[in-house]
């Protein structure tokens, strides 16, 4: 851990301002925030711990707990929940074996619901990454997660 971190803060020195692109590194790293981390980040910047974690906790793209490899977040905005979002929801939780906020066991997935994703049009959606898969139905969704478990 130490060899990452020490790239990131050396990156930054010691510029206060700069504390949520620095946890924004630490999670790209990390793909969490690691308490030890955080520990680190406050002493070698001189910034208070409950500054570093109201930080950390304010935004939803900051994790304190660890993640998978691939975020799977379902849209259940209005267009998406209407279209059968929480189905799809459901169908995942049964696939994955974890609910909402949890990450699997072997640490491959997390699944999270998000309130909108901007494609209306194509609900109910679903996002693995940075790819999306429109149009879902509960028959797409163990091809659609095989691509990410091979």
């Amino acid at each position: 851990m130490k060899d990452g971190l020490s790239v990131i803060l050396k990156k930054y020195g010691k510029d206060k301002s700069q504390l949520v692109s620095i946890l924004q590194d630490i999670q790209a790293e990390y793909n969490y925030l690691p308490r030890e981390a955080l520990e680190k980040l406050s002493k070698k910047m001189d910034i208070p711990q409950s500054h570093v974690y109201s930080m950390a906790t304010f935004f939803r793209a900051f994790s304190l707990n660890k993640r998978g490899k691939h975020i799977v977040n379902v849209c259940l905005g209005t267009a998406c929940h209407v279209r059968g979002g929480e189905l799809i929801l459901e169908s995942l939780e049964r696939q994955l074996g974890v609910g909402r906020g949890q990450t699997t066991p072997d640490l491959k997935f997390t699944l999270e619901s998000v309130n909108c994703m901007g494609c209306c049009a194509t609900g109910p959606v679903v996002k693995i990454g940075e790819e999306y898969f429109g149009h879902m139905t509960n028959d797409k969704v163990e091809p659609m997660l095989k691509k990410y478990r091979e």
